[in-house]
């Protein structure tokens, strides 16, 4: 253009001179015209022609136009005066114009644009909306909605489909209202736990549906959380999965059960006998394994065909099911084959079971429209008197079941041939006992029950013991289990009865008003008349009112709870009481423990005989005095035999023992002049004004495990080699490895822990010695050792006594002695 002409040269160019022409030449300026006014100044003029040029030019968005606009404007064969003013000045307003117009209709696309994308992202959103909407309503699990207070806000039609409440009924409400009472408290903690830890959980739980039934659900809740973090909503989302579970049991029916009776088969038995024995085992039980054969069953299928065998066999079971208790097994292993897995205390009272199961094979079965009597033969081997593996058990039992039948059937014969002898036995001894009530040859030991804090003699047990003419004085074990005729058991146990309220009367008028506690047998117990007769002992026997006790075996108070109550409460309203004796030895239900209204717990002597140097007896020990003491019950423990095992069950809180420690079972007439002289031992009197709390337990825990590592110890010295290595030393309890809290840390006791630390760490230098002198075949060194050994260990339980007496506090029943107080500093 014309106008970049005038741009000035560069830098050390010359400027090339152009010959001037006749136009370049300076013309004449014309007057001004009157009619047109005074021309505008060139520079205004400019400045105007180019806003102009340029607005113009913006319109079309083309820098080009607006340049020749402005070269045409300033063409030289135009004057410059002769531009009119009035349009250029209207071309600029107007270029304004249509600049303002232009901006205004981009602003307008502009904003037409984002209403647009608005409404895009609205219709999306409802579309979301209505698409999450149409997936809660149609969703086939069940969906819950609640605040973060658990509240419920809203619920899906599924939710009302599986558990029958509409939505109305549980807006505003807490899902807990479902709740099975299958799941305890500790199971809700964890799941909400877990919810608020990690934002989900999932699993099986039980709920109830409005019905009242009680369902299974695969469970999934989830957190919603807001911007901030916070909770805000939970969402529960649930399938109703009993029909799964239908299926499972389905299929484990038929993979374990047998089809036609529903018993066991042969590869679930094998499975429950493994577990049997192992159980058994543990528990120092008696395990019957019983090999059952129905007598004359061909005829049956012969004569009435298979599907009449087949509803004799379905009978027959139903009546073995009958006769046992759920936790026993009965399996069909084929044909008219059986085995039955029976866990008891003891094997008398896995025979009782026998005679039980051999009559019910007896009841009669409708087959074909007529009654059928069938016997069993049975073959029988007791675990662990037959030590056998599993499958070697079966064949034992087995092997008798073809001498039961060889026998003619219709009975048990047990494996083992000392069994076999006593069985033969059992006829003439129930004949020799009845003989010996009559001609007055049993007769009543006593033995004394004690409040080992208070010092005061409590009552005694009566115990039966036979003067036999020719054996001597026989103990109850020597003649009792041979006892299994119902009627004789009664008649012994109601002599016993009358025998023990005539001794206690005579004690009565001599001033010495002592009760005097009895067993009863559960055939006893539960026989009809058995209140009626005990009314008629009382009525006999005046001055021994208030004197009477029962211990009831835990094992007969379970077997019939209803009838068990009945007949204690009868007691009670004699002033007769009731303990339940070895307790600890059957089911030890806490529902039963619960209902039974007796108020005396004896804690069986196996577990309290062998805690000195069992752990798991003195956890057990411990676990059951807890119990009786939070149920409000009164504890007395059997087998004390030593004064350790009365003070230790004083450190745990049981005052009152029965056992060998305390006296021997002694004839009625030297009673009185025992009570008139015990006196506890030194070692319980220095408990009687203590206490001790639960941080005692684990010191005492200790203790019995040094005993126990010192008991290893022994037999490892003893047989050197032969030993299959040394026990590592027990550690010490975390209380005392981490130090005692500040709340109890004296004086006294820090030098009690401090000295029990030195202690235990000399018994282990000296246990790691000998072990290591063992492992390296230096049997005489190892024996050189041992002297340290049980230097160290003696110590080691001084150590450990000094710190319990520590902890203790003074008994708020009684003063402290001042030897107890000596020992505790």
């Amino acid at each position: 253009m014309q106008i970049l002409a005038a741009s000035p040269p560069k830098p050390g160019t010359r400027r090339r001179k152009r010959p001037l022409l006749a136009a370049d030449a300076p013309a004449a300026r014309p007057s001004p015209s009157p009619a047109r006014g005074r021309p505008w100044p060139r520079a205004a003029l400019l400045l105007a022609l180019s806003l102009s040029a340029l607005l113009l030019g913006g319109l079309r968005a083309d820098a080009a136009v607006a340049g020749q606009a402005l070269e045409a404007a300033l063409a030289p064969e135009r004057p410059l005066g002769e531009v009119d003013m009035p349009a250029a000045v209207l071309a600029a307003c107007l270029g304004a114009a249509l600049l303002q117009w232009r901006r205004a209709r981009h602003q307008l696309a502009s904003s037409h644009a984002e209403l647009q994308r608005r409404q895009r992202a609205q219709q999306a959103a409802e579309q979301r909306l209505k698409l999450h909407a149409t997936v809660f309503d149609n969703a086939y699990d069940g969906i819950t909605l609640t605040d973060a207070q658990g509240r419920i806000v809203d619920v899906n039609p599924a939710f009302s489909r599986i558990t029958g409440y509409s939505r109305a009924e549980v807006i505003g409400r807490y899902p807990s209202m479902m709740q099975s009472g299958r799941h305890d408290r500790a199971f809700y903690d964890a799941m909400w736990r877990r919810i608020l830890e990690t934002g989900n959980w999932n699993g099986e739980i039980w709920n109830r549906n409005k019905q009242g039934e009680v369902y299974p659900e695969l469970l999934s809740i989830s957190a919603i959380r807001d911007a901030q973090g916070e909770v805000s909503n939970f969402v529960a989302v649930f399938a109703d999965i009993r029909h799964l579970k239908a299926q499972e049991k389905q299929l484990a029916r038929l993979a374990y059960y047998d089809a036609l009776t529903g018993l066991p088969n042969r590869v679930l038995l094998a499975d429950r006998l493994q577990q049997a024995v192992a159980r058994a085992r543990h528990r120092g039980t008696a395990l019957a394994v019983c090999y059952m054969d129905l007598d004359g069953f061909k005829p049956v299928n012969d004569h009435h065909g298979h599907a009449a065998g087949d509803l004799a066999l379905v009978q027959v079971a139903r009546s073995l099911q009958a006769a046992l208790q759920p936790e026993d097994t009965v399996a069909r292993t084929g044909g008219d084959e059986f085995v039955l897995l029976v866990e008891r205390a003891d094997t008398a009272g896995c025979r009782t079971m026998l005679h039980q199961v051999v009559d019910a094979a007896a009841r009669p079965v409708a087959v074909g429209g007529s009654l059928l009597t069938l016997t069993a033969s049975i073959g029988v081997t007791f675990f662990p008197h037959d030590a056998a593996e599993p499958e070697t058990l079966l064949r034992h039992a087995d092997q008798a079941m073809y001498r039961a039948k060889q026998s003619g059937g219709g009975r048990f014969h047990v494996f083992d041939a000392d069994d076999d002898r006593h069985a033969r036995d059992v006829g003439h001894h129930a004949q020799r006992l009845r003989r010996a009530i009559q001609a007055g040859e049993l007769v009543l030991h006593y033995q004394p029950k004690v409040d080992m804090r208070r010092g005061r003699v409590l009552g005694a047990e009566a115990l039966v013991r036979w003067q036999h003419p020719e054996r001597g004085l026989l103990p109850p074990a020597a003649f009792l289990p041979l006892l299994e005729d119902d009627a004789l058991t009664i008649e012994l146990g109601d002599w016993v009865i009358d025998q023990a309220l005539a001794q206690a009367g005579a004690w009565a008028r001599t001033g010495l008003r002592l009760p005097v506690s009895v067993n009863v047998a559960s055939v006893q117990l539960q026989s009809p008349d058995f209140v009626r007769k005990l009314g008629m002992a009382l009525a006999r026997h005046p001055d021994a009112a208030g004197l009477l006790g029962l211990e009831v075996l835990e094992t007969t108070s379970l077997d019939d709870l209803v009838k068990a109550s009945t007949v204690i409460e009868c007691c009670r309203a004699m002033d007769v009481e009731v303990a339940i004796d070895d307790f600890g030895t059957g089911y030890s239900s806490l529902t039963y423990l619960k209902r039974l209204p007796a108020r005396t717990i004896k804690l069986d002597q196996s577990f309290v005989r062998d805690m000195l140097e069992d752990s798991d007896n003195l956890v057990i020990a411990h676990s059951v005095i807890g119990l009786a003491l939070a149920l409000e019950r009164q504890v007395v423990a059997e087998g004390v035999e030593s004064e350790a095992h009365g003070r230790l069950l004083l450190q745990l809180g049981c005052d009152q023992a029965q056992g060998y420690g305390v006296a021997r079972p002694m004839p009625a007439a030297d009673l009185p002049a025992w009570v008139g002289q015990w006196q506890p031992p030194a070692a319980w009197r220095h408990c009687a004004a203590l206490q001790w709390g639960e941080d005692v337990y684990p010191l005492l825990l200790a203790e019995v495990q040094a005993r126990s590592h010192m008991q290893q110890m022994r037999h490892v010295l003893r047989h050197g080699a032969r030993a299959a290595g040394a026990p590592p030393s027990p550690p010490l309890p975390p209380q005392v490895e981490q130090g005692l809290p500040m709340s109890a840390a004296t004086t006294s006791r820090l030098q009690a822990l401090a000295r029990l630390r030195a202690r235990h760490a000399a018994m282990q230098t000296q246990s790691d010695a000998v072990g290591r002198a063992i492992a390296g075949g230096r049997g005489e060194e190892a024996l050189a050792l041992g002297p340290a050994l049980y230097a160290a260990h003696a110590e080691l339980l001084q150590a450990l006594a000094a710190l319990q007496f520590a902890l203790a506090v003074p008994s708020p029943t009684r003063q402290v002695l001042p030897e107890a107080a000596r020992l505790s500093a």
